[in-house]
């Protein structure tokens, strides 16, 4: 059985202007991710600067939010690394905490081999009983999840149950369920392929967009999985501005000014990222207006 079908929300870290994580804020956002549709809350990912936060308040971050969704959708962790040992870690720890699966992203600047890659992830799954997603993004970490190897992980360990796709190369995406004869969960890691991903058997997506715009990702999703396709097309081409608006600039820099744009004080990034360059601030404030998410 899939962890969640639908929209997950790579949900933010709101920090404070000190730069501590503000529990106050992030309660509010699940709940406004909860009450808005959201089918899954993925924590700690890209979109949750994962990578700027110390272990321990990593992990806090997870309980937090494990302990306030309480069972009202899915809580999907990332626990991905580029260090093995430190991903068992990280892992095993979410497990205890009560995360439903966990989202483990390739390891990031070794550039491992397939092989390796294929040892990283079984030695992982063996170390915990909860259902994994595997994430591919290339353009993120330098490293490609294949297509047999994806096909080799998801065929052969039972609880790698899936993997988020964020290549953007509709072939491979199509190949690894060729090879896994269409059993993988298939989750899209592009707000603006979600469609074809879905064609291609995926059961839904891990959005960015979702932070600003839950109902309208989640209803995007259900209308194709519901059997309204020509919907499901037309939201999909809607949101394409907003889309590219949201990363015009790295992930989650955009999405944390639309946040605060909106009122939703996800607070400033940690460093190395900084604040928008002002012209694609203006870019993104049209997009939004646009798309009704501001006046």
């Amino acid at each position: 059985m899939a962890i969640f079908k639908g929209s997950g929300v790579a949900i933010v870290t709101p920090f404070k202007p000190d730069g501590e994580v503000n529990y106050e804020e992030f309660a509010k956002q699940i709940d406004f991710q909860i009450n808005n549709g959201t089918d899954a809350i993925i924590v700690c990912g890209t979109t949750g600067e994962s990578a700027c936060l110390s272990h321990e308040e990593h992990l806090a971050v997870i309980d937090f939010c494990v302990k306030h969704v309480n069972h009202r959708v899915p809580v999907v962790a990332g626990t991905g690394s580029n260090c093995t040992d430190t991903a068992v870690y990280l892992s095993v720890e979410a497990e205890k905490i009560g995360a439903d699966g966990l989202l483990i992203v390739t390891p990031y600047y070794n550039k491992a081999t397939q092989r390796g890659l294929i040892d990283h992830y079984k030695i992982v799954a063996g170390a915990v009983k909860l259902p994994i997603i595997l994430y591919s993004v290339k353009s993120r970490t330098g490293t490609n999840i294949e297509p047999k190897t994806a096909a080799e992980l998801i065929n052969s360990v039972p609880n790698i149950v899936g993997i988020k796709e964020a290549s953007g190369d509709i072939g491979q995406v199509a190949r690894i369920m060729a090879l896994t004869d269409g059993k993988a969960d298939l989750y899209s890691g592009n707000d603006d392929q979600v469609i074809p991903l879905l064609s291609l058997g995926g059961i839904g997506v891990i959005s960015v967009v979702a932070n600003v715009a839950p109902s309208y990702m989640h209803n995007l999703v259900m209308n194709y999985l519901n059997g309204s396709p020509d919907e499901a097309r037309k939201m999909q081409l809607k949101v394409l501005d907003l889309v590219d608006s949201l990363f015009c600039e790295v992930n989650p820099i955009p999405v944390k000014h639309a946040m605060n744009i909106m009122g939703m004080n996800a607070g400033p990034m940690r460093r190395p990222l900084s604040p928008m360059e002002p012209e694609n601030l203006e870019r993104l404030k049209r997009s939004m207006r646009d798309f009704g998410l501001i006046q």
